[in-house]
């Protein structure tokens, strides 16, 4: 029987920290088959990915990962605790034995944290204030961890998921291999950020190189990185034009900054002014960039709000193909592979409007017409 290892990515984009990773986790794991559960055209912090999901799954197919399902929008859009949780959901559903993650502190007590967790606090289901200052100064006055380090977090979102729903996982945490997470300089070395290399690839200043594999690099020699730029005029219309009763029922517009949002938008002439205009202590640009996104798609609460219930297939191996064979008479979750208007309706409704908005920018067919990547291995 094949076992598998689950990852958690945006491969945004695919470099060598990345390739690291998946090697200490089959070799700690010794699993035959590694997964990735990959955000799609919309990331965590409410960014467009620089590359589209299918040009990043390719990427990933090539360097190690055995199969590629997307993570939905509604998980992948989302704050920590929510992302973990959809991305654990899956990774379960597609019977993996483990999920294997990086961190800056691999050694953190989880269940600690796990334990001493606010309960049926209303307060902290509110976005009144950034939800992770709230929630990290609560578990450090009751267990003395300090959870500041991006990857930490989300550790723990995975750890607490993962509990919630039976502990089904091990969880194999990575230390990170020499930089932060958020460094945004290029080191000279083999392994960069992807904040760094994203930096470079964007201004045009630095060289990747020696961070990132071919195909990566081939990908960005071809095509030029996609960044909220792209998109500053649709969003400057949306909000210019959209009713503020309308611009009310987005998901997480609480507080009035709808209001904000329209008189920014009418004010800004780039994205950038638009983001320094909003931005305040209460909002910070994560939480502008994702409420951003969500008036883009038109994201309520009924869309947000719910679990994952179907597995999105962007690209396979050998090996990967071979593990699909052996699960999917037990899956609880329908496994897509092929997009009509029905699926689009019955399931994929924010992730078919998020790769139409990248259609829009004269990029390839996100969804309808598109089969998953196949490599051979």
């Amino acid at each position: 029987m094949l076992r598998a290892v689950g990852i958690v990515s945006e491969y945004n984009p695919f470099h060598n920290g990345h390739r690291y990773q998946l090697q200490q986790a089959k070799l700690r794991t010794g699993a035959d088959v590694t997964v990735a559960i990959m955000s799609g055209n919309w990331l965590q912090r409410g960014e467009p990915a620089i590359f589209d999901k299918w040009q990043r799954a390719a990427v990933a197919l090539k360097n190690d990962i055995d199969i590629v399902i997307e993570l939905p929008f509604f998980s992948a859009v989302q704050p920590s605790h929510i992302f973990a949780a959809g991305a654990v959901q899956i990774a379960a559903g597609l019977q993996c034995n483990w999920l294997s993650f990086g961190a800056e502190n691999p050694d953190m007590d989880y269940q600690k944290l796990i334990d001493n967790q606010p309960k049926r606090d209303g307060h902290f289901k509110q976005f009144d204030r950034p939800y992770a200052s709230i929630f990290q100064d609560y578990l450090f006055n009751k267990t003395g961890i300090r959870l500041s380090e991006p990857n930490d977090v989300l550790a723990f979102g995975y750890a607490n998921a993962n509990f919630n729903l039976g502990s089904p996982l091990q969880l194999v945490p990575i230390k990170r291999n020499s930089v932060a997470h958020n460094d945004n300089h290029l080191s000279g070395g083999s392994i960069a950020s992807a904040s760094a290399i994203r930096k470079a690839l964007i201004s045009g200043v630095g060289d990747v190189t020696q961070t990132v594999p071919a195909e990566t690099l081939r990908l960005t020699e071809t095509q030029p990185p996609i960044t909220w730029d792209d998109f500053w005029p649709m969003l400057r219309f949306e909000l210019v034009e959209t009713p503020i009763t309308e611009l009310h029922r987005i998901y997480q517009m609480t507080e009035g900054i709808d209001y904000r949002l329209k008189s920014c938008a009418i004010k800004a002439t780039t994205f950038k002014e638009f983001l320094q205009l909003v931005k305040t202590k209460r909002y910070t640009y994560t939480r502008i960039q994702r409420l951003c996104t969500y008036v883009m798609v038109h994201a309520y609460n009924d869309d947000m709000l719910v679990k994952p219930n179907y597995l999105r297939l962007l690209g396979f191996t050998s090996q990967g193909r071979a593990y699909l064979s052996q699960i999917k008479k037990s899956l609880s979750m329908p496994l897509l592979t092929k997009i009509n208007e029905d699926v689009v309706d019955q399931y994929i409704q924010l992730d078919f409007k998020a790769g139409m908005l990248f259609q829009m920018i004269d990029q390839p067919s996100q969804d309808f017409y598109k089969h998953p990547v196949i490599v051979k291995n």
